[in-house]
């Protein structure tokens, strides 16, 4: 497995895979690995000659600098886990490699998608997401993009992004991988307590059950 830090390493990495017609799987996380995301990887590795996963804590989808310094940083058990599965090339870049200053990345505009739902309480998250996605693209420039379920939000904006973009780049979606009490898996979750997660898999938990529950006929 690689391990490339710099753009001008990876560039070079996929030209030589494109000269040699090797499609690219792509599968972009901010690290602290879980489940989840080792599926999104053994799915790319199925359907690509070379997957490349990307471990970039991105700076500018933070509104809250406490949240930025608190994201868990894991790269070294991040790098084990993914050379278990025989991912081909980790891209673990600074954030001066993908925000240089002689580079303004720029997104389309959202159609509103980033100021609903979760961006209302997160202004300017879901531009940041969409700005370092298009980032990694350019850089990457793979043939499928690979995303899970659990983000709904943020793969549907980045799947509005990619059709502004009339991108040919295919957007992968993969469902949900949960924890054994129905919590969606996330990073996050590493900063929750046992107690902390027990109790926000209620919800999933809850809504199962609603969801299984035999409808009773109205009586007329």
């Amino acid at each position: 497995m690689l391990i490339l830090t710099t753009v001008d390493e990876i560039n070079r990495f996929i030209s030589s895979c494109r000269n040699l017609s090797k499609t690219i799987g792509f599968v972009p996380t901010m690290g602290a690995l879980h489940q989840g995301h080792l599926e999104l990887v053994k799915k790319s590795i199925k359907e690509n000659n070379i997957t490349v996963c990307s471990v970039f804590v991105n700076p500018t989808q933070f509104n809250d600098k406490s949240d930025l310094e608190k994201y868990p940083r894991t790269l070294d058990k991040d790098c084990t886990l993914l050379r278990t599965i025989k991912t081909d090339v980790v891209f673990a870049p600074t954030v001066a490699e993908i925000y240089p200053s002689n580079i303004e990345v720029v997104v389309p505009e959202l159609g509103g998608l980033d100021l609903v739902m979760e961006g209302e309480f997160r202004p300017g998250h879901f531009e940041g997401m969409a700005q370092v996605v298009k980032r990694l693209l350019d850089i990457v420039k793979p043939d499928r993009l690979y995303m899970g379920q659990k983000d709904f939000q943020q793969f549907t904006i980045v799947q509005y992004m990619l059709k502004k973009l009339q991108s040919e780049v295919k957007l992968v979606i993969l469902k949900t991988i949960r924890e054994n009490n129905g919590l969606a898996m996330s990073s996050r979750n590493q900063r929750l307590s046992e107690e902390m997660k027990n109790k926000a898999g209620l919800i999933y938990r809850t809504l199962t059950t609603v969801k299984n529950k035999p409808v009773k006929k109205r009586l007329k």
